[in-house]
């Protein structure tokens, strides 16, 4: 099993570099760059400077305010300045960030993001093959990359990654991704038996995939700590982010899978009318059972086993800020690295 580290986007760009040779020395395979307060790529590059066998994958940068253009240069520069260690994760934002934060327009975001990942695919292929640029999409239109301002081949095209909560989200990466990264409430072992997988292949089928359709990366987001008398911490802490999270309608439908459908539209309401009095007690404590996994460091990877062998690919854990610890956690990532996988190593 692919193990990935989720880079915490609230840190400082001066401690990027320490933060992922800290990732790689403890055994993570992947480091997730998420774009949220800091450029996504900037922070690729300072890590993959800093480390020599991590990859560094985006996870994920908001495509549409971005020309494929622009996001074609920045993954090719760093997949070539790596040798191959960054990967491309792109996805589509929800309209409020798109038109409100970014003030770009809003339109069919699916096909739209279908025809950015066929526009990338097209780009990286001129810069590699010096074949001349000719894609024409529902959304892109490219057919002018003149030799001078092609930087031409270096062996190593990024492989382009989405991500998603909704099920044509999840048919498009069957069809064009090569992975997909679940978002937390997509990431349930239910969740992934009924409506993730046969949505991923569903689209691998529509577009005739031979190679069994795009890895898959979950983010749980267990509940862990290093000693059993430190987990009740983390877990109301987790709590309290659970509540806030499923406050969002989109997000909705995992609770509604397992029956909670009150609950949802209950977060909601609280949250509009901006009453956090006990908006964590919303979640009892057989909810939080029920959608996270959970255990010390000593017990987790079991519990990851029980939860994921053979329905993913790689699993996404946090990273915690305290470094005195790292022992046990350097063997929490070899027990995990250890479950059994979709795609055997």
């Amino acid at each position: 099993m692919e193990i990935v580290g989720s880079w915490p986007s609230h840190q400082p760009l001066a401690e990027v570099a320490a933060w992922a040779q800290r990732v790689e020395a403890l055994g993570f395979d992947v480091m997730h760059v998420p774009e949220t307060i800091h450029d996504p790529f900037v922070v690729a590059a300072i890590a993959l400077g800093a480390t020599r066998t991590l990859t560094v994958r985006t996870s994920m940068v908001v495509a549409f305010p971005r020309s494929p253009m622009v996001t074609a240069y920045a993954a090719w520069d760093l997949a070539g300045y790596s040798g191959g260690r960054f990967q491309l994760g792109v996805a589509s934002q929800v309209r409020g960030n798109i038109v409100g934060r970014f003030s770009t327009p809003w339109s069919e975001p699916v096909a739209q993001l279908g025809d950015y990942v066929d526009a990338l695919r097209a780009i990286f292929a001129s810069f590699e093959t010096g074949t001349p640029l000719d894609h024409t999409g529902s959304h892109y239109r490219f057919d002018r990359l003149q030799p001078y301002f092609n930087p031409g081949p270096h062996g190593h095209v990024p492989t382009i990654w989405t991500g998603g909560v909704n099920r044509r989200m999840c048919v498009l990466a069957g069809e064009r991704a090569d992975g997909f990264v679940c978002h937390p409430t997509n990431s349930h072992p239910r969740t992934l038996r009924e409506r993730i997988l046969p949505a991923v292949a569903e689209g691998a089928a529509r577009a005739g995939r031979s190679d069994g359709g795009p890895a898959l990366v979950v983010g749980p987001q267990p509940i862990t700590a290093p000693t059993r008398a430190e987990l009740a911490a983390v877990r109301e802490a987790r709590r309290s982010e659970l509540a806030f999270l499923y406050s969002t309608p989109a997000y909705h439908p995992q609770l509604e899978q397992f029956g909670l459908h009150d609950l949802g539209p209950a977060l909601t309401e609280m949250v509009r009318r901006s009453d956090w009095s006990d908006l964590a007690g919303q979640l009892s404590d057989d909810v939080v059972d029920l959608l996270v996994p959970q255990g010390d460091y000593t017990e987790l990877p079991d519990v990851l086993a029980d939860w994921y062998a053979g329905l993913c690919d790689g699993i996404v854990l946090a990273v915690p800020e305290d470094t005195g610890h790292d022992a046990k956690l350097a063997e929490l990532v070899a027990g995990c690295r250890e479950i059994p996988a979709i795609r055997p190593a």
